[in-house]
């Protein structure tokens, strides 16, 4: 920052906070205020955790940091299960329990093409025991075979609101030449803080996945 012109201010410096920048900016004053969390800049992602394993059971967010951010995306590569046919499942804790009963909602519209063949049709379900943040497909067929998807979670936080998931998720089964997609959303219809996610498969472990958390800031 050039010492004369600091902010578009000569002698003493305003106080800069988020919501309230005050001067002239050159590049390097707002890569600095970014840096110091105080450049006002709605809806930056900003990375919590990536985690990438290989044959576990299941992988687990335990800091969401929830004090700072109502929005969540989460983003998920190459996951893949060593027991093929069956579907990714995500439960939420509250107050570090996790919520294992039926209690969960979800609705959602899938899209497949094999052999040049499509099909269209939804799922839904107002009693499972697991919050949809990726597809819940359940056909697949082949050892290069992977799922993809991102999901964004609300109010995870908030102990006065639902929790809520919108998600897009697509499936490539090389064997079998076929692709699948699903998009949809869920809810935990409970008003409650959620302090941890699980990932897992329905049976068996997963062979491999990428799956990266996201606070989205000032959302």
């Amino acid at each position: 920052m050039a010492d004369d012109l600091k902010y578009g201010y000569k002698g003493a410096e305003p106080t800069q906070s988020f919501g309230n920048n005050t001067g002239v900016f050159d590049p390097n004053d707002i890569n600095n205020l970014i840096a110091d969390n105080k450049w006002t800049s709605f809806g930056q992602l900003e990375l919590i955790e990536t985690q990438t394993v290989s044959g576990v059971a299941s992988v687990e967010f335990t800091n969401l940091k929830t004090d700072i951010y109502n929005v969540h995306f989460m983003t998920m590569s190459d996951y893949v299960p060593t027991t093929y046919g069956k579907i990714i499942k995500v439960q939420l804790a509250e107050s570090g329990t996790y919520e294992t009963a039926s209690v969960y909602q979800f609705a959602e519209q899938y899209n497949g093409l094999s052999a040049g063949s499509a099909s269209f049709g939804e799922t839904k379900s107002t009693g499972t025991n697991s919050f949809n943040c990726f597809a819940q497909q359940t056909t697949t067929n082949g050892t290069n075979d992977s799922w993809n998807g991102y999901c964004y979670l609300y109010n995870l936080g908030d102990s006065s609101k639902y929790s809520f998931s919108t998600y897009q998720t697509s499936s490539t089964f090389v064997n079998s030449v076929q692709y699948y997609s699903v998009f949809g959303s869920s809810v935990l219809p409970q008003a409650s803080q959620v302090d941890k996610i699980k990932i897992f498969s329905a049976s068996g472990n997963i062979t491999n996945a990428s799956i990266s958390l996201y606070g989205i800031r000032y959302s």
